[in-house]
């Protein structure tokens, strides 16, 4: 592969299909607003926490290229090559997502303990595996009729193990993700419908057990259906987001004039950062993201609909599913119509882990789209019948002669 492949343009893009270089533009613009945004939102807390503004900036570049390489990896290489990187990566992030609760390997942030620290970074294995997600759920829910009973056992428990260990790191906003994603997907490759209706109560059970369980979680949930009742309390993140959103108005306050993140807003560089956003741009810059979002995924939406493999049907349907609805709870967060979760905004929120799995995902999707319209046979067009000679056409007419007769009988006399 030469070295220019990896750039975003060239005569090869040319050769793709529209959804596919639609889908690889909206990606770069997406990537390109996100670092604008975050540039704005993390600078006052970059200077206040380290004494440089452009620390989290800097960091999240490094970031980037990193996940530009397995955008690019997810995005060149054959969707059947990618499958087979699916297991191997799926279990390794398994066992990372339980390792987090071995004592001195997970770190805890916040009262949740998701990452593993390795040196200055920390890996989040919960996000990193999303993409091997997608890719081993299409594998088996498209081969669900073919599997035998062990092995849908096998996969099912693997599943299970997924939600249940990113559950209790907790994380209860990342295993409802997952968990929908995995459904969607089961739902697409045509499984029965009584299974999946049980499996979503079984899931709605067990969120209901971790809110009951976890008490930080009950609190969310109260203050969410009225946070102004403990606006310094319990409802301070809510209450500071709603008003940054609100402080937006119609045109915003202009880039980098925000007020609420010096200091008032928590974590506006990471899971609120669309409240910063909002207050910067406004409604009409809100609407314009909206815009992206659903040009997004209704490019998505064609590829599922285009695609003849029904596994690259439902790769795409799991990856645009895991890159809309994450940016929809972001969103729905920020501006109160959903509990506060720690849920980033893909493409936007500074996290290593957050972004390179988000630029996997992208890469797939954009994978996907290529493969979706498979090349038209033509048919060669019928040789002409060959035209006989000018030797053939006169041996044609010459009559034939009565067995016995000599050549030199035929002359005149």
């Amino acid at each position: 592969m030469n070295w220019w492949h990896f750039l975003p343009f060239g005569d090869r893009l040319q050769q793709w299909t529209l959804e596919a270089r639609l889908l690889h533009w909206l990606t770069l613009v997406w990537i390109g607003l996100g670092l604008v945004v975050l540039f704005s939102a993390s600078f006052p807390v970059g200077l206040a926490e380290t004494g440089d503004g452009l620390y989290y900036f800097t960091r999240q570049l490094l970031w980037l290229a990193l996940g530009w390489a397995g955008f690019q990896l997810f995005l060149r290489l054959p969707l059947r090559r990618s499958l087979q990187m699916a297991i191997p990566g799926f279990f390794l992030f398994l066992l990372l997502i339980w390792a987090t609760r071995l004592p001195g390997v997970g770190t805890t942030v916040m009262g949740a303990t998701r990452w593993i620290s390795l040196g200055a970074f920390q890996l989040q294995p919960s996000e990193m595996m999303k993409p091997f997600l997608v890719l081993q759920a299409a594998w088996v829910f498209n081969a669900w009729r073919r599997l035998h009973l062990k092995a849908r056992c096998f996969w099912l428990t693997a599943f299970a193990l997924t939600l249940l260990g990113i559950l209790i790191q907790p994380n209860l906003s990342t295993t409802a993700l997952c968990g929908i994603t995995l459904w969607l997907i089961a739902l697409g490759a045509g499984l029965p419908l009584a299974p999946l209706l049980l499996t979503a109560m079984s899931g709605l059970g067990l969120a209901v057990l971790s809110i009951s369980i976890n008490e930080y979680q009950r609190r969310r949930i109260m203050s969410f259906f009225n946070p102004w009742a403990d606006a310094m309390g319990d409802g301070y993140q809510l209450v500071q987001s709603l008003l940054a959103v609100a402080s937006g108005g119609v045109f915003g306050a202009g880039y980098g004039f925000s007020q609420q993140k010096l200091s008032y807003l928590p974590i506006q560089h990471t899971d609120f950062i669309f409240a910063v956003y909002a207050e910067e741009t406004g409604l009409l810059g809100c609407l314009l993201l909206l815009a992206l979002l659903a040009a997004y995924g209704w490019l998505g939406m064609r590829v599922v609909n285009q695609a003849r493999d029904p596994l690259v049907q439902l790769t795409a349907l799991g990856a645009t599913v895991i890159m809309l609805l994450q940016a929809l709870i972001n969103i729905a967060v920020a501006i109160g119509l959903l509990p506060t979760t720690g849920l980033p905004f893909p493409l936007f929120s500074y996290g290593g882990s957050s972004i390179m799995a988000s630029m996997a995902i992208a890469g797939l999707l954009i994978r996907c789209a290529r493969e979706a319209q498979p090349a038209e046979v033509i048919a060669f067009p019928k040789a002409p019948p060959t035209q006989p000679t000018r030797r053939r056409r006169a041996a044609a007419v010459v009559p034939l002669r009565p067995q016995g007769m000599s050549r030199s009988s035929n002359r005149r006399p």
